[in-house]
């Protein structure tokens, strides 16, 4: 895939498609030479379906969606030649949509929603770390983290993320 690329100032936008919505990436370069990464907001449903060209629908499994919005963003980058791994990264803000179950119903069995709720809390938590300790061992962590409880357009996903980090070049 070659990303549509369009430079304003400071500014580069990566996006795909003849009529774009959104960016999959838009990087801002500092005096200093290093590059500051705006990664799109995705899921690890039908978004990484998509972008990863995969068979599965991953629905409201976290420990499996984590990694693939993960895989999604070091994808891009590559692509775009801004870097080799997101280990070469350091996240600075991490920003999270969780998503409510979709079963059971709330209305028709309360206390299963309740336990659904905190088992996409816990898997995600859990996949979340495992995710930094396997792939960016020794880097820093996002100093902001913020999880909004809402539901996505993704039917499918558990958890839509998008984030800032730094390629620092020096």
């Amino acid at each position: 895939m070659a990303f549509n690329v369009t430079k304003r100032g400071k500014l580069t936008y990566y996006s795909e498609g003849d009529a774009p919505v959104l960016s999959n990436l838009v990087t801002q370069e500092e005096p200093d030479g290093d590059l500051r990464i705006h990664f799109a907001g995705l899921t690890g449903g039908y978004s990484a379906k998509g972008v990863l060209g995969l068979t599965d629908l991953v629905t409201m499994d976290p420990e499996r969606e984590i990694p693939l919005v993960f895989e999604c963003w070091e994808k891009w980058v590559c692509e775009a030649g801004i870097c080799q791994s997101l280990a070469e990264i350091d996240f600075i803000e991490m920003h999270v949509f969780g998503c409510q179950p979709k079963q059971p119903n709330p209305l028709v069995d309360p206390a299963g929603y309740q336990h659904e709720v905190e088992r996409l809390r816990a898997a995600y938590a859990k996949a979340y770390r495992n995710w930094w300790v396997t792939h960016c061992p020794g880097s820093g962590l996002p100093c902001r983290f913020t999880v909004h409880v809402v539901d996505v357009p993704d039917r499918a996903a558990s958890y839509e993320f998008y984030s800032v980090g730094l390629l620092q070049r020096k």
